[in-house]
């Protein structure tokens, strides 16, 4: 082998594609940066005229006003006819502006308008299309906190198909999960979208079953408002404090193919609660609940009895 393909590296392959990539990603925003800057420029250009147009216009307005005033005091003294006069009105000038003008002109003073807009349906495609991937499952369960181990495990879903049934008629049985990894930092969640699917997935009447921690019900949900109390449902299961089925100490970890150790103490199934004190019953709330407690309650038996 030569010299020079003996320096050939991949270490010095990727400093090269690095330093590409740098040179590509430096272009585009000295492009970006002189577009901004054009853009500027010529909005500078179009204020500065017409503020020149409008300086003009106040002068030329003094002017015409003060020689009206000469013109009446000539008239009262009689040195002046009243037919000679030329006391007029004057139309103001409008200010034209060229296409090209009146694009910039709009795009400049509604740009935060703008960008926010763009943001906001950029996030409601992305919930469509989101939903749309989705296959219509006969149940959906919301994990509501971060746990990558969890949230991620090929085998979390068939869990869950297991207990299941075919209630949509489609000859198969699917339960997916919805893993919204909402952390502590707010500014995270906002920009990875977490913040627009917690909207969008609590509002929504398809899902009661939640996974969730301590930081879900400290920040998300109020558990006397919108959970069932599952201590009157299993008054002697262990696992069970209140609203909280606590996962802990099953095999759940085992049966999703995770070690024991990713499941913090404070990791809890709950189911949501129908019955609204303020509203009542929510009917496709209740609809959703009626068809998925067997299934939550066989999920619990089974962990509970170590099956």
């Amino acid at each position: 082998m030569s010299k020079k393909n003996s320096n050939n590296t991949p270490e010095t392959e990727n400093d090269e594609k690095l330093d590409i990539n740098t040179s590509l990603l430096k272009s585009r925003k000295d492009v970006r940066k002189q577009r901004e800057e054009e853009i500027a420029r010529q909005q500078l250009e179009m204020e500065q005229n017409i503020a020149r147009r409008e300086k003009e216009k106040r002068e030329a307005y003094e002017k015409r006003i003060q020689e009206e005033r000469i013109e009446l005091m000539r008239m009262k003294q009689g040195v002046l006819d009243e037919a000679e006069a030329t006391i007029h009105e004057e139309k103001e000038e409008e200010i034209k502006l060229t296409f090209k003008q009146k694009i910039i002109n709009f795009f400049y003073h509604n740009k935060w308008w703008l960008g926010l807009g763009a943001f906001f349906t950029a996030l409601a495609v992305f919930l469509t299309v989101d939903l749309l991937k989705k296959p219509n499952p006969d149940m959906t369960i919301l994990m509501l906190c971060e746990n990558y181990s969890v949230g991620n495990s090929v085998y979390l879903e068939d869990y869950f198909s297991q207990f299941a049934e075919d209630f949509n008629g489609n000859g198969k049985v699917l339960a997916s999960v919805y893993y919204i990894p909402y952390t502590d930092d707010e500014v995270a969640n906002y920009t990875s979208g977490v913040t627009g699917k917690l909207s969008a997935y609590l509002s929504s009447s398809d899902s009661v079953m939640i996974i969730g921690n301590k930081k879900t019900v400290t920040d998300l949900l109020d558990p006397k408002d919108t959970l069932v109390d599952l201590s009157k449902i299993y008054p002697d299961d262990p696992h069970v404090k209140k609203y909280f089925y606590y996962i802990k100490d099953t095999d759940f970890a085992e049966k999703i193919g995770v070690s024991p150790d990713c499941i913090t103490s404070d990791m809890f199934f709950a189911i949501r609660n129908p019955v609204d004190p303020v509203s009542g019953v929510k009917a496709k709330l209740k609809k959703t609940y009626d068809k998925d407690f067997p299934v939550f309650d066989r999920i619990i038996k089974s962990l509970s009895e170590g099956k």
